[in-house]
C-alpha cells in the first residue's frame, strides 16, 4: 500500500519536540511514549527486517512497526487481524448498532478522570442493555454485546460515548431457547436512555463519595460533595442522548461496521491534507449540518496551529491498560465459546426461522509477494532497533526501503 502524502508521524517529528517543551509538565507519562511510539514507527529506530524474492532476488527492506494503538499506521493491520477472529464468532442474526452518550457537565468531569468515569460508561451502558433486555416486559432474554469506547468527535474534539454492537435477541433464562426481538426494533430508546442516565449518575456519586475522583484548575470545586451534587442535580432531569441505528443485515454489514469502530483512532492519515507555515489542514465531517445538506457540504476542512493539532489528538490517548473494547453478557470471556456454541445449535434446530450458513473454510495467510515480479519474498536478515541491515551481496538487485 503507497505511503499517505501527509502521515502523523510527519506532524509529530517536525513539531513534536516543539510541543513537549511547550507543555513541559502538563503532559502525562502516556501521551510522551505515544509521540515517541508513533515518531519511531517504521523506522531504523525500532529495527526490521530484509526480504529478498525468490524469483528476480529484489531485496525489500522493512522496519518494524511501534504497535501502538494511538498509531494510524498501525491500527490498520491490528484491526483486520482481530476481525478475523470476531468473523468465526457472529450469529446468523441480524445485529442492532445503539450509541449512549453524555451531556456536557459530564465530559468535563470524565477529561480529569479518565480512567474512572471512562469505565463507567463502559460498565453502565453495558449493563443498561443487559437489565432491559432480561426484562420479561421487553425482551426477557440473557443478550451478548461487543461495546467500544470513543472519545472524539470528527473535528477531535473530546467527545466521549459507547457505541455498542448488539445481535437481535438472546438467550431464554432456561437456555433453551433463542428469543429474537421484532424486525428493526430491539429495545424502546427512551427507556434505555433513562435507565442509563439513572444509574450511571449513581454510580458516579458513588466514586465520588469513595474519593476514586479528582478535580484540579477550574474544577477544583467539585471536590466538595454539595458542589458535586448541585453539578449533578439538572443532568437528573435531563434526557440523555442514546439512539439505536437501523439493524445490521448479515455478517458482511457487521463486519463492515466493526472496522471502522473498533480500532480507529482520533485522527486517520487520510483525513490529513496539508502541512505548512499555517498548520496542519485536516478534512471533518459537520454533523450538525449532515442531516439536510446536499451533497457533500457536510465536509468541511479546517486549519490548526500545528500546537493546538497535537494538543487536540492528545486528547485522546487513554490511560495505560485501559481496555476500550469490551465482550459482555453471553460474550463475555469464559462464556463466550459455549453460549455462541448453544445459539447456533438453537438456530440450526429450528427454534428460529434465521438459516445457518457454514462457516467458509479459512485459506492460510499467503506469503508477502514481490512488488516487482509478484514473486515469494522470504526474509534473509532480521536487523535490531537502532542498527542498520547488512545486505547480501547479489546480482542487480533494486532495494525497496517501503
Amino acid at each position: 500500500m503507497p505511503r499517505p502524502a501527509l502521515e502523523l508521524a510527519d506532524v509529530l517529528n517536525q513539531h513534536g519536540e516543539a510541543s513537549l517543551r511547550a507543555h513541559a509538565g502538563h503532559l502525562s507519562r502516556g501521551q510522551r511514549k505515544v509521540i515517541a511510539a508513533i515518531r519511531a514507527c517504521r523506522t531504523a529506530a525500532l529495527g526490521g527486517h530484509v526480504a529478498r524474492c525468490q524469483a528476480c532476488d529484489q531485496i525489500q527492506v522493512s522496519s518494524n512497526s511501534c504497535r501502538n494503538r494511538h498509531c494510524p499506521k498501525c491500527q490498520g493491520q491490528t484491526a483486520r487481524a482481530w476481525l478475523e477472529r470476531q468473523q468465526a464468532d457472529l450469529l446468523p442474526v441480524a445485529y442492532f448498532h445503539v450509541v449512549f452518550s453524555r451531556p456536557a457537565p459530564i465530559a468535563r468531569v470524565a477529561f480529569q478522570n479518565k480512567a474512572v468515569v471512562y469505565h463507567l460508561l463502559l460498565r453502565t451502558a453495558a449493563d443498561t442493555l443487559l437489565t432491559l433486555a432480561a426484562d420479561p416486559k421487553h425482551l426477557g432474554a440473557r443478550i451478548g454485546l461487543t461495546a467500544v469506547l470513543h472519545t472524539w468527535g470528527s473535528a477531535m474534539t473530546h467527545h466521549p460515548h459507547v457505541p455498542v454492537i448488539v445481535p437481535g435477541g438472546g438467550l431464554s433464562p432456561d437456555g433453551a431457547r433463542w428469543i429474537a426481538c421484532r424486525p428493526g426494533f430491539f429495545l424502546p430508546v427512551r427507556v434505555l436512555s433513562r435507565l442509563f442516565r439513572g444509574l450511571f449518575l449513581d454510580r458516579l456519586s458513588q466514586a465520588h463519595r469513595a474519593g476514586r475522583l479528582t478535580f484540579g484548575a477550574e474544577l477544583s470545586r467539585l471536590a466538595e460533595p454539595m458542589a458535586f451534587a448541585a453539578l449533578l442535580a439538572p443532568l437528573r432531569r435531563a434526557e440523555w442522548v442514546v439512539y439505536a441505528k437501523p439493524p445490521l443485515a448479515g455478517p458482511e454489514a457487521v463486519l463492515t461496521y466493526l472496522s471502522g469502530y473498533t480500532h480507529r483512532v482520533a485522527i486517520a492519515n487520510s483525513r490529513l491534507l496539508r502541512l505548512d507555515e499555517h498548520g496542519v489542514t485536516v478534512r471533518w465531517t459537520d454533523d450538525r449540518v449532515r442531516a439536510g445538506a446536499r451533497g457533500r457540504e457536510w465536509i468541511k476542512r479546517m486549519t490548526l496551529s500545528a500546537d493546538e493539532f497535537i494538543r487536540r489528538f492528545l486528547l485522546h490517548v487513554l490511560p495505560d491498560g485501559f481496555h476500550r473494547i469490551r465482550h459482555d453478557g453471553l460474550f463475555a470471556r469464559g462464556t463466550r465459546a459455549g453460549a455462541i456454541a448453544t445459539i447456533r445449535a438453537l438456530l440450526a434446530s429450528g427454534t428460529s426461522h434465521d438459516p445457518v450458513k457454514p462457516e467458509p473454510a479459512r485459506a492460510p495467510p499467503a506469503p508477502p509477494a514481490c512488488p516487482r515480479c509478484g514473486g515469494c519474498l522470504s526474509i534473509v536478515e532480521r536487523f535490531r532497533r537502532g542498527e542498520t541491515p547488512r545486505l547480501p551481496p547479489l546480482r542487480a538487485v533494486r532495494i525497496d526501503t517501503s
